[in-house]
């Protein structure tokens, strides 16, 4: 069902978000980025978890913010609600769980107990136990020192933070028809999960671009998808801040003998038609029997892909203007036989192999951009996701004015 692409068509359909060029100021700026961590990052939900992380009573997950020189402590407590704190303790400002690894951090506790003085803490982030309480001033109150309160929501098993003290929007609000869009979809069912993570010296933005438009699949992935994605993006739909399109495939007509024997014993792939079993309506409603997977990005930093029987996100965490840590995720069903599971490692491999092909392409952009050698960038119809990017970056930067 490939077709030829109509000329401006996203242009015509979204008027308002203009064809013309776009600045690259906000990718190389240290002053739009300090802007971007207040305006933004401090004050929208951000996805930092996902409910099975934390599957029962005292689960509890650690997850370093650099944008926000902080830590959040996520906490299943026994009332099986999840809460977000602030992983600082009210005595002497210490962290409350000691950090062992760079990024993030799963476990379970009854108590959280600071090292330094022994301060603890209950599940709800109340506490509980202090050292010598008799010798602190008599105005003093356990019930006025627990844990800093972080706001946190869950929509569709995926946890989400607020750092703003108190939100003004709520997080279906934020979510809107973007949520809806997407609700209905079996995430808490395709549990097997890869993940890769590495740090990249390059604006936050220059990651969340690339993985926002197909117009490099033909260049890029080459190799590792040769003419298979070739239809340009389809089922553009503009959600407020978000932004999400379909993106359909030409099977391949000659694939190499390995892939071919993967692709059939695969229950997910990404270049195969499979019947829609687990796709709710609102996903591919033209119904399309090209069509592939969903690509979308929940402003600010947080990109889902949905298809059937794979689910998969990027994530694009600022450290900097010139840094950011990209998070790359993928789910799928338990393998249920051998070959299964061989086929799926062929999968991840090729679509790792993938991955890597679009990070090589953003230290490079960003270092390039830092020589001022271009003031804007030309963007061409099938880009309209990075270019709705960056109108909503426009919106939230200019609020005050």
């Amino acid at each position: 069902m490939a077709e030829d692409v109509v000329l401006n068509r996203w242009a015509k359909e979204y008027p308002w978000l203009g064809t013309g060029p776009v600045s690259t100021e906000s990718c190389i700026s240290k002053e739009v980025y300090e802007k971007e961590v207040e305006h933004i990052f401090s004050k929208v939900w951000l996805c930092v978890a996902r409910e099975e992380e934390l599957p029962e009573p005292g689960c509890y997950k650690l997850r370093r913010l650099d944008f926000a020189n902080t830590s959040i402590l996520l906490i299943r407590g026994k009332d099986h609600n999840i809460r977000a704190f602030h992983n600082t303790c009210s005595h002497r400002g210490n962290t409350v769980v000691v950090p062992e690894h760079d990024v993030e951090q799963l476990g379970k506790k009854r108590v959280f107990t600071c090292r330094f003085h022994a301060w603890s803490y209950d599940d709800r982030g109340r506490l509980i136990g202090v050292q010598e309480e008799k010798l602190f001033d008599t105005c003093f109150r356990k019930d006025e020192n627990g844990l800093s309160e972080i706001s946190c929501d869950v929509w569709e098993g995926f946890v989400f933070v607020n750092l703003e003290t108190s939100p003004t929007v709520g997080l279906a609000d934020f979510l809107s028809s973007m949520g809806t869009h997407f609700s209905g979809y079996p995430y808490n069912e395709l549990t097997h999960n890869f993940t890769y993570r590495t740090v990249l010296n390059c604006n936050w933005k220059i990651g969340v671009d690339a993985f926002s438009e197909a117009y490099h699949v033909n260049t890029i992935h080459a190799g590792s998808f040769p003419g298979t994605f070739s239809t340009g993006l389809q089922m553009v739909k503009l959600y407020g801040d978000h932004r999400t399109a379909a993106i359909c495939f030409n099977p391949p007509k000659d694939s190499p003998a390995v892939a071919a024997i993967s692709q059939r014993k695969a229950r997910g792939s990404l270049v195969g038609n499979v019947a829609g079993t687990t796709l709710p309506q609102t996903i591919n409603d033209e119904g399309r029997d090209d069509f592939s997977f969903e690509l979308s990005v929940f402003f600010p930093n947080w990109l889902l892909h949905v298809a059937e029987g794979i689910w998969f996100t990027h994530q694009f965490w600022p450290m900097g203007y010139d840094r950011c840590l990209w998070e790359g995720r993928y789910y799928v069903r338990e393998p249920r036989t051998h070959s299964e599971r061989w086929a799926l490692e062929h999968a991840i491999v090729l679509q790792r192999n993938a991955w890597l092909e679009d990070t090589a392409t953003m230290e490079g952009t960003f270092n390039s951009l830092l020589s001022g050698a271009k003031d804007f960038m030309l963007l061409q119809d099938e880009e309209v996701l990075v270019r709705h990017g960056y109108h909503v970056l426009e919106k939230y930067l200019n609020k005050d004015s």
